[in-house]
C-alpha cells in the first residue's frame, strides 16, 4: 500500500499564533477603534475588560480534566491551568511548568526537573511533591480518569528527590511520556486543593495559570478572573505579565445559530463549534476573525466495531466503506472547511500514512463482496438479509460533538450505504447517554472524536488493551481492534526513542488499521473559533489546539 505524501500543518502554539493573530488582528477592519491618544487605535495591547466566550461544547459535568477527560474540559482548563510540556513553533515538545527531564540508558527512569518560584494562586508552590500528588490523583480509580488516566498508567513509582526533581520509575518504556504530558488532561494542579473532595475541585481547580475559576452557574457560564500574579514561566512567550482580560465569562450556548447571532451582535466576543456556513460568510465579510487550529492525534474517522456480527467480517467493513459517498457529502456540507482524510492520524502529525486507494467509493465492489459474505437477499425496502435478519447498523451521535453539518454528511452516508443494502439506524444522542451507549456496546458504528499529543494516538485507539474500560468507564479502542501484531507494534513504537524506527512502527501499524477497514477516515477534528475584530490578539493555543487568552484584549 503506497504511502502518500502529506503537508502537515504545524500544531498551532503558544507563541507562534500569537504574533500571526496580532497581525491578522490589525488588518481585521474598523470596528471598535479607538479617538486619538486611545493605545489600541495603534495596536497595542491595553487592559481591562471581560471577554465573552459563547462554547457549543457539552458543558463539562467537572471543571478539573482530570475527572474524565475530555475536549470541553480543555477548553477551559487552559484559562486556568498549565502543564510540565508545551509545544513550540515547530511542534516540538519543549518544557513549560519542567525544565527539563532526562530518561535514563533503559528507558525506564526519567528525571524530571521543574521550574523554580512558580506558585498556584492558592499561594503553595509547585515542587516535586506537588507533581508526584498529580499523578496519584490520575491513577486513583476514585477520580475516574480516562485521559489522564491511560497516559502517566506506565508511572510505577516516584521517588522525591528534592523539592525541584522527581524520579518517574517506569514499568516499560514511553516514548510518548513528554507528549503526555503536554496535554491538559495531565495538568498539574494545587495538591493542598486536591486534597478537597472532589465536588470541591470539580467546582474550582486551582492552578497556575493566568485566570482563576470565581464562579460556576451550571448550564449557563463559568467565570474566569484574571490572576493578578501571573506571570508565564517561559519568558519572551507572549508578554511577561498578567492576562490583558480582567476576566472571562464562559457561557454555554448549544445553539449554533444562537451563538452566531450573538457574536454579529456583540453580546459574545469569541465562539466555537463554528458552522461551515458560517466559517464562509465570516471569510467574505471582513468583520469576524478565524482561528482554525487542528486538532493533533486522530483523524476525525467513523469506527466499525469489528466485535460482533456484522463487522466482525473484514469483506463486510470493507463493503460498507466502498459503498458510502464521503467526498460528495464533504464537498457540499463543508464549503472548503473541512479536507478529506484517508489517515488515521490528524494533518498536523508528521509521522501520519495516508491511502486514499482504499477508500474510493465501489457501488460494485460494495456488493460483491456483501455476496461474497452471504448477505445475498433483499427484502422489500431493499436492504440485504441473511438467515432471516437485515443487515442493519446502528449508529449513535453525540450532538454535541458533531456539528450540524456532520449529522447531515451521516444522513448522506446512510442514503449511500443503502445503495449497497445496508440499513444504517442514526440515533442522535446527547453526551451521557452516547457515553451509556458505548459502554453497553451497543453500536456498530460511531464517531468518537479523540485528541492526542502524537502518534502514540494510535495504542490509545487500536490497542487491544484499550478494549477494556478506564476507571471513568470509558474505553477507547471503539474500533475493538484486537490484533497481536497489531499490538506489538504499537508497543515496540512506543518503547523506542529511535524517531525513524518509531516512524516505521506507526506507519506498520497504521497500515494494519487501514487495511483492515477498522476506520472510515473523515477530516481533521473540526477546531474553528470565530471572533469579533474587537477582540485582538486571538491565535495562542495549548498543545491540543485549544486556545488560551494571556495575551488576548479587548479593542476600546
Amino acid at each position: 500500500m503506497p504511502v502518500v505524501p502529506r503537508s502537515a500543518r504545524p500544531a498551532t502554539t503558544v507563541a507562534g499564533l500569537l504574533a500571526a493573530s496580532l497581525l491578522l488582528a490589525g488588518c481585521a477592519g474598523s470596528a471598535g477603534s479607538g479617538g486619538a491618544g486611545d493605545p489600541s487605535a495603534a495596536g497595542e495591547p491595553v487592559s481591562g475588560g471581560t471577554m465573552v466566550y459563547a462554547s457549543g461544547d457539552a458543558e463539562p459535568t467537572c471543571l478539573d480534566p482530570h475527572v474524565g477527560g475530555n475536549y470541553p474540559q480543555a477548553l477551559l482548563a487552559g484559562q486556568y491551568l498549565e502543564t510540565l510540556y508545551t509545544k513550540d513553533d515547530d511542534g516540538k515538545i519543549v518544557p513549560w511548568l519542567a525544565s527539563g527531564a532526562e530518561p535514563s540508558e533503559d528507558g525506564l527512569t526519567w528525571t524530571l526537573k521543574l521550574r523554580e518560584g512558580i506558585t498556584f494562586t492558592d499561594g503553595s508552590a509547585l515542587d516535586a511533591a506537588t507533581v508526584k500528588a498529580n499523578i496519584l490523583h490520575l491513577q486513583d480509580p476514585d477520580t475516574a480518569s480516562s485521559t489522564g488516566y491511560l497516559a502517566v498508567a506506565k508511572i510505577k513509582t516516584m521517588d522525591v528527590v528534592d523539592d525541584t526533581t522527581l524520579r518517574l520509575n517506569l514499568s516499560s518504556p514511553d516514548s510518548a511520556l513528554l507528549e503526555s504530558f503536554s496535554m491538559p488532561w495531565v495538568a498539574i494542579e494545587s495538591a493542598q486543593a486536591l486534597k478537597r473532595s472532589q465536588a470541591e475541585n470539580c467546582a474550582s481547580p486551582v492552578g497556575t495559570g493566568p485566570f482563576t475559576v470565581t464562579k460556576w452557574t451550571k448550564q449557563d457560564s463559568v467565570e474566569l478572573t484574571r490572576n493578578e500574579d501571573y506571570t508565564p514561566p517561559v519568558q519572551g512567550v507572549g508578554h511577561d505579565g498578567p492576562a490583558y482580560l480582567e476576566g472571562i465569562t464562559w457561557k454555554f450556548i448549544p445553539e449554533a445559530a444562537t451563538r452566531y447571532a450573538a457574536l454579529q451582535s456583540g453580546t459574545v466576543d469569541i465562539i466555537d463549534n463554528a458552522q461551515p456556513d458560517t466559517i464562509k460568510a465570516a471569510g467574505t465579510s471582513g468583520a469576524i476573525g478565524h482561528l482554525d487550529a487542528p486538532r493533533p492525534g486522530a483523524s476525525n474517522r467513523i469506527e466499525l466495531n469489528s466485535s460482533k456480527a456484522p463487522f466482525n467480517d473484514a469483506k463486510v467493513r470493507e463493503a460498507f466503506i466502498r459503498a458510502v459517498n464521503v467526498d460528495d457529502g464533504i464537498s457540499s456540507l463543508f464549503f472548503d472547511t473541512a479536507q478529506r482524510s484517508y489517515s488515521a492520524l490528524s494533518s498536523v502529525e508528521p509521522m501520519g500514512y495516508s491511502d486514499p486507494s482504499l477508500f474510493g467509493r465501489d457501488l460494485d465492489a460494495a456488493n460483491r463482496l456483501l455476496d461474497e459474505a452471504g448477505w445475498q437477499q433483499r427484502d422489500a425496502d431493499g436492504y440485504r438479509v441473511k438467515d432471516g435478519k437485515r443487515l442493519s447498523l446502528a449508529f449513535p451521535v453525540s450532538t454535541n460533538q458533531s456539528v450540524p453539518a456532520e449529522q447531515s454528511l451521516f444522513q448522506q452516508l446512510q442514503a449511500t450505504a443503502k445503495e449497497a443494502g445496508f440499513e444504517v439506524k442514526l440515533n442522535l444522542l446527547d453526551l451521557s447517554s452516547w457515553y451509556g451507549v458505548l459502554g453497553e456496546n451497543q453500536y456498530n458504528l460511531v464517531s468518537a472524536p479523540y485528541t492526542k499529543v502524537g502518534p502514540d494516538v494510535l495504542r490509545t485507539l487500536f490497542h487491544s488493551s484499550n478494549t477494556v474500560p478506564a476507571p471513568s468507564g470509558y474505553f477507547s479502542n471503539h474500533a475493538q481492534v484486537k490484533d497481536q501484531k497489531l499490538d506489538s507494534l504499537l508497543d515496540a513504537a512506543n518503547a523506542t526513542t529511535d524517531q525513524q524506527e518509531r516512524q516505521d512502527k506507526y506507519t506498520q501499524a497504521q497500515q494494519i488499521v487501514l487495511g483492515g477497514y477498522y476506520i472510515l477516515p473523515l477530516y481533521d477534528q473540526q477546531n474553528h473559533f470565530l471572533y469579533g475584530t474587537k477582540l485582538q490578539g486571538v491565535g495562542a493555543t495549548t498543545a491540543v489546539a485549544s486556545p488560551t487568552f494571556h495575551d488576548t484584549w479587548l479593542k476600546n
